[in-house]
C-alpha cells in the first residue's frame, strides 16, 4: 500500500463530523452484524441492527451490547430495560437488505419486522420475538447494565439463555464456523463482507512453536 494517513488527536477532532463518525465507526475493522429483538408489554415488537457484540465470558454465557446515550428515544433499550429479555440473530447474505433498513428512524409505533417484511419468530415463555428468517438465533436475559460516563453510552450485559445455530456450522472443536453459518461481518455503518477462513491455530504455549491445524 502506498503512502499513509497519520492523524493526531487535534486532526481527528478537525475532520468534518461525517466523515469523522465513518472513519472512527469503521477503525476497528470487521464487526459482527447482528439483529436485535425486543418487544414492549404490549408485546409491540422492535428490530435493530447492531455490531457492538462483544464477548464477555463463557460460563455464564455473556455477551454486552453497547447503546448511544440516551438523547433521543431508545425502543430497543427501552424494551430490554422493561422486560429484561431480547434476542440476537445474526444476519446473513439473504437478508442484508431488510436488516440494513432497520436502522432507519421508525416511530415507536411501527415494527421494524412489519415495515422491512422480516417476520417475528416467538417461544413459549419467551418475552422477545427472534427472527424467523435468521439461522444463528440466540435468547438473552439481562443481567447487568453499565452506565459509561466517558461518553455517555450503556453497556448492556445479558446471558443465553437459548442458543440455535445450524448443525453443520458446529466445527470438530465445537465452535461456530460463521463461514458455514453465512454469518455476515460489517464495517463502519454501511458496508457488509463475507469473512472466509484462512487458517486455523492449535492453542498458543510458550514452550511450542505456532502450529496450523
Amino acid at each position: 500500500m502506498r503512502g499513509s494517513m497519520h492523524l493526531r488527536s487535534s486532526d481527528i477532532e478537525d475532520l468534518e463530523r461525517r466523515r469523522r463518525a465513518a472513519l472512527i465507526n469503521s477503525i476497528t475493522g470487521y464487526k459482527p452484524a447482528n439483529l436485535v429483538g425486543t418487544a414492549n408489554n404490549e408485546r409491540q415488537s422492535n428490530l435493530a441492527i447492531m455490531s457492538s457484540l462483544v464477548h464477555i465470558g463463557s460460563h455464564p454465557p455473556l455477551l454486552a451490547l453497547i447503546f448511544r446515550p440516551d438523547n433521543a428515544e431508545r425502543h430497543t433499550l427501552n424494551n430490554i430495560r422493561d422486560s429484561g429479555s431480547y434476542t440476537i440473530n445474526h444476519v446473513h447474505s439473504g437478508i442484508i437488505d431488510a436488516a440494513h433498513q432497520t436502522a432507519a428512524r421508525y416511530p415507536g409505533s411501527v415494527s421494524e419486522f412489519a415495515a422491512t417484511g422480516l417476520s417475528e419468530l416467538w417461544r413459549d415463555g419467551e418475552a422477545a420475538p427472534y427472527v424467523g428468517e435468521a439461522t444463528v438465533r440466540m435468547g438473552m436475559q439481562l443481567r447487568d447494565e453499565v452506565p459509561l460516563a466517558i461518553n455517555g453510552t450503556h453497556m448492556v450485559i445479558g446471558e443465553i439463555v437459548s442458543l440455535e445455530v445450524p448443525s453443520e456450522a458446529i466445527n470438530d472443536a465445537g465452535a461456530l464456523d460463521p463461514q458455514i453459518a453465512d454469518s455476515i461481518a460489517i464495517s463502519g455503518l454501511d458496508s457488509y463482507y463475507r469473512c472466509n477462513l484462512i487458517q486455523r491455530m492449535a492453542y498458543a504455549k510458550p514452550d511450542e512453536a505456532p502450529r496450523r491445524l
